[in-house]
């Protein structure tokens, strides 16, 4: 867990300009009280066997490398996918909640809230606290408890509270609002599992590292595949970014290593319907910390928009942000359309539904120009079942 990189987080909280908390004074002494205790915690050796064990046993990982044949043929070149939609509950998300469940068990919490878009955090995190016996609490937006309807109920039958964002856009910024205020009213007995590489320091570095776990078998696998641990490329959809960051990790360093973040154009970064945050963000303040945030001229938060439930988010994590400002990730979009088009491709040459996140990174594949030696790998963050109502009512099936 002793991951040190230099794009990654200084000793202030910053990664460049951005990063740093934002917060409320009654939230200081719970993140004072993270910051000081969660890299002496998590590099403990017996946290490390604890979540190594409950990666390996109870989530299943590692989780395969595949090399899609004839999505690869399609193409002309070599694409793997990392199948992070095997893992326990669909995605990445369980990767994240195991690890911040057994510090917050360190830390002596007994109480959990959690905020969720497409649902798959909100089901990771009600996962982790049956798993552990603790109370569940899970902010998600009225909109999102609509679109994602399974997931709610996944929520409610692992025993977790979830409690509609009635406010704003009703998705997932405003579940995070909600989440924050619970945690300023609860400070004491409560930890909030923040499910992507946002909010203030030191979440985004403490979720990063948690998913780190992916990059690190990505190489090993590779390795083991091809003899080489280094892609040509890493392609990973990004809404705050915690799955794009679990691929990237173990080669921010590798400078041959093309990285790609994609994000949710909507119906066009021009259309006023988007959540394409680099093209249309700006430096500000958003849930803790500074990053680029899509807002008005006077600071007003811009709803944005996705197909996606799970990238309509208006900002990205800061250690992203600092990545695009140093160009060492090239941060793309693609539309709704696209999407949901590449999605539908995947089902049929690879008998894989994918999330619809995933589905963003997946396009971008139509986009790119290949030599047939080289080597794609494509974080395939979830699993579509979630997204299945969408994917019948776009393609009216």
């Amino acid at each position: 867990m002793k991951l040190e990189n230099k794009y990654g987080v200084d000793e202030r909280g910053y990664y460049g300009r951005f990063g740093g908390a934002y917060i409320p004074e009654m939230l200081y002494p719970n993140i004072r009280e993270l910051r000081e205790n969660y890299l002496q915690i998590i590099n403990e050796t017996g946290f490390r066997k604890e979540f190594e064990n409950l990666l390996s046993d109870y989530v299943g990982r590692p989780t395969p490398l595949y090399l899609a044949q004839r999505l690869s043929e399609h193409y002309g070149t070599s694409i793997y996918l990392k199948r992070e939609d095997l893992n326990h509950t669909g995605a990445h998300k369980i990767n994240n909640t195991i690890g911040q469940i057994l510090l917050a068990e360190k830390l002596g919490k007994k109480r959990i809230i959690a905020e969720t878009g497409a649902g798959q955090h909100g089901v990771a995190t009600a996962t982790v606290c049956a798993l552990r016996g603790l109370e569940c609490v899970v902010y998600m937006g009225e909109i999102d408890m609509q679109r994602q309807a399974p997931n709610v109920a996944r929520m409610k039958m692992l025993g977790a509270e979830v409690v509609p964002a009635t406010c704003g856009s009703k998705t997932l910024k405003d579940a995070t609002n909600e989440a924050l205020r619970d945690w300023i009213n609860n400070p004491v007995d409560t930890h909030y599992i923040i499910g992507s590489v946002v909010g203030p320091h030191p979440y985004p570095d403490m979720v990063a590292r948690f998913q780190s776990v992916i990059s690190r078998e990505i190489r090993q696998q590779l390795l083991d595949k091809t003899g080489s641990e280094l892609p040509d490329h890493i392609i990973a959809c990004v809404g705050g970014g915690s799955n794009a960051m679990g691929a990237f990790y173990h080669f921010l360093d590798e400078e041959q290593v093309k990285l790609t973040g994609v994000e949710a154009g909507g119906e066009g970064v021009n259309s006023g319907k988007s959540a394409a945050t680099t093209v249309l963000g700006k430096d500000g303040i958003i849930h803790g910390s500074r990053s680029l945030l899509m807002q008005t001229e006077d600071g007003q938060i811009v709803e944005p928009h996705s197909v996606s439930a799970g990238l309509d988010y208006p900002g990205i994590g800061p250690q992203h942000a600092h990545l695009h400002d140093t160009g060492r990730v090239k941060f793309v979009n693609i539309t709704d359309r696209e999407a949901m088009e590449a999605g539908l491709l995947l089902c049929k040459l690879e008998g894989i539904i994918p999330a619809i996140e995933s589905s963003h990174a997946l396009a971008w594949l139509e986009k790119m120009e290949f030599r047939d030696s080289e080597s794609i790998v494509i974080s395939l963050s979830g699993r579509g079942d979630k997204d299945l109502q969408t994917y019948i009512d776009y393609f009216k099936l």
